[in-house]
């Protein structure tokens, strides 16, 4: 999906942050629509069917973290929020209801654009299907042979660890957090085990990063989960 023309919901009730991103991003060249309550975002959804959505969580009467979670229960909808709740709390709670990402407020435009770009690109990778062959620098990754490879040399991964690499380059760009991971890769009895996801990211780290102890993959979004970084990113 190219940035052009992609449609974008920015929904906040401060009317300065609706009128900066709506000029910012319109001049950029995205369709740009904004809502200031929960409930005029739904009906701005439903009638405009918006590629992506900013989405404030301090909103009055139906909260964001409400609003992000109807619509990720009827929708693949790219969200990002953007929130002066700055809190590790409000960050894994709201990636966990489905959000794909988030801005903390006060923020720079550059950094909100590159978000989008990002999450524009996720969404045209999952509407076309996962690429059978993933590459990213030195990694190379298989899908239908379950092939890793770094620097041409193949990399033998436990079931385990090669799911979990498959999860975050599925939703490479999107802050994956812990529990979101366990449950994808062990299952939903798993949601807590933390110290099992730590344990295999490192074993991970160690097979496929070129330094594990400056990771260019796995990047840790500290108190919140992990996110694939990739080149393009």
């Amino acid at each position: 999906m190219s940035k052009s023309g992609a449609r974008i919901l920015v929904v906040d009730d401060e009317i300065e942050i609706l009128r900066a991103l709506q000029r910012s991003l319109s001049a950029h060249g995205y369709e740009v629509f904004t809502a200031s309550t929960g409930e005029e975002a739904l009906e701005a959804i439903a009638h405009y069917r918006p590629d992506l959505m900013l989405l404030d969580l301090g909103l009055p009467g139906m909260s964001g973290l409400e609003v992000c979670k109807r619509v990720r229960a009827q929708s693949n909808l790219s969200i990002i929020v953007l929130s002066v709740k700055d809190t590790e709390r409000d960050k894994v709670l709201a990636l966990d209801l489905g959000a794909d990402d988030y801005v903390s407020k006060p923020f720079g435009m550059n950094e909100v654009l590159a978000r989008i770009r990002v999450a524009l690109r996720h969404t045209a990778q999952v509407e076309s299907g996962t690429e059978p062959i993933f590459t990213a620098g030195p990694l190379r990754v298989d899908f239908a042979q379950r092939l890793v490879q770094v620097d041409g040399q193949e990399v033998k991964l436990t079931p385990t660890e090669y799911d979990l690499l498959k999860a975050l380059i599925k939703n490479k760009g999107k802050i994956m957090t812990r529990h979101m991971l366990l449950s994808q890769v062990w299952g939903t009895g798993y949601g807590t085990e933390s110290h099992y996801l730590h344990v295999y990211i490192g074993q991970l780290r160690r097979k496929i990063e070129p330094d594990f102890a400056h990771p260019r993959f796995i990047l840790t979004i500290s108190g919140v989960g992990y996110r694939f970084h990739a080149d393009d990113d």
